[in-house]
């Protein structure tokens, strides 16, 4: 039944998300595969997998690729953070309250490890259970989409190359729609493929994964700040960076914010997706509280 997803309640779901990670992750080594169960089975809060299991329970979804798909996307995730912590690029200490991979393995081994969790995620997609060719193939154009130029490739190089200088607030969220938004649009767009949903919902969930991409980079950037609570990594690391908060002051960016969190629960709400939308607001309830007082 659809309801097994969070049978038990969120930590239970969280719970069976890190059994099959663990599962699906290669022994430890010593070297690359131990660098790549690092980067994946750290502590976190599954985020992305969680909205896929609550979003697949809402749709009514009983496809069994949906476990697999969920994690897949965080490996995906998990591959694009020890990328971005390299010295090369934010050059990061600190993640999830642990040393970044590239400190405990060395940059060669996490270079190589986020490389076999894309990889790893790719395969997994392409071998999940009870799909058919068609819905297949589509499912893997989908992380294939959310990975490259048109998706965290490109949004990395675009961050790292332009981020320093004075960009349009336009141009910024672009950016910001690149590294994160796209990501939230192959997840919704998984789930969709196992419940064979129809263009309007497609449509729908593409055009939430948009506003949360931009909702989630807003609150990333407040904790880069200080403006919200740090959940144990880096902080400042964006500083000389042309960010929303830089370019339009803190007001503005909170107003955006919560203008991005209206837009999600609106397409949420519409689909019926009411577990997604309480799932959402809660994630977001700091940041609005922080927008509340400074409106």
């Amino acid at each position: 039944m659809p309801g097994r997803w969070l049978a038990g309640g969120v930590e239970a779901a969280r719970d069976r998300v890190q059994a099959h990670l663990e599962s699906l992750l290669p022994p430890e080594d010593g070297g690359v595969a131990s660098a790549m169960r690092a980067g994946v089975l750290s502590p976190g809060k599954r985020i992305r997998p969680l909205m896929m299991l609550t979003l697949a329970t809402d749709l009514g979804c009983r496809s069994p690729a949906l476990l697999d798909m969920a994690c897949a996307i965080e490996m995906v995730h998990a591959a694009s953070l020890v990328l971005d912590d390299l010295p090369c690029m934010d050059d990061a200490a600190l993640r999830r309250g642990q040393p970044t991979v590239h400190r405990q393995f060395g940059e060669d081994a996490a270079t190589l490890a986020a490389v076999g969790l894309l990889s790893l995620a790719f395969r997994t997609v392409a071998q999940a259970p009870g799909l058919g060719p068609q819905a297949r193939s589509k499912a893997v154009v989908l992380l294939t989409d959310a990975v490259g130029l048109a998706g965290l490739v490109g949004g990395q190089y675009q961050d790292l190359r332009e981020g320093a200088a004075p960009r349009s607030a336009e141009a910024i969220a672009t950016t910001n729609h690149l590294k994160t938004g796209v990501l939230f649009d192959a997840a919704f767009g998984l789930c969709a493929v196992c419940v064979s949903a129809d263009d309007a919902t497609r449509g729908r969930l593409s055009a939430l994964a948009s506003e949360l991409g931009q909702a989630f980079q807003l609150m990333d950037d407040l904790h880069d700040c200080a403006l919200l609570s740090v959940d144990a990594k880096d902080v400042g690391r964006d500083a000389d960076k042309s960010t929303l908060i830089a370019t339009l002051g803190e007001r503005e960016t909170l107003a955006r914010l919560n203008a991005h969190v209206t837009e999600v629960l609106r397409h949420a709400n519409a689909i019926g997706a009411h577990r997604l939308a309480d799932q959402l607001e809660a994630v977001f309830k700091p940041a609005l509280a922080v927008a509340a007082r400074a409106d």
